[in-house]
């Protein structure tokens, strides 16, 4: 069994993904201490994703919500070894 240090985190990256990016896999493993260190795993995998991820300040968009163990996130949260990471699209109109 692997110990708790050694454990990556689980991601799990939204649908409308699959069409910007055909080769990236729904839900993957990372060995990561942060939100900004996942995204920037995320981007060196899958040029251009961290656009997608976050803004030019940099921040996580508006429209994209990071939830690490059913808490939302910001690029500076940390990542605990076996976390449980929910990249989503946020759902909005009138």
């Amino acid at each position: 069994m692997q110990s708790e240090e050694r454990r990556p985190v689980l991601v799990r990256l939204p649908t409308l993904f699959a069409g910007l990016f055909p080769d990236a896999e729904r839900r993957l493993e990372l060995s990561v201490g942060s939100v900004e260190e996942l995204v920037d795993a995320l981007d060196e995998r899958w040029p251009g994703m961290r656009d997608r991820i976050c803004d030019s300040t940099p921040a996580i968009r508006r429209h994209i919500n990071v939830f690490v163990d059913g808490r939302r996130a910001t690029l500076a949260s940390p990542l605990r070894p076996g976390a449980d990471v929910f990249i989503l699209t946020a759902i909005s109109g009138g």
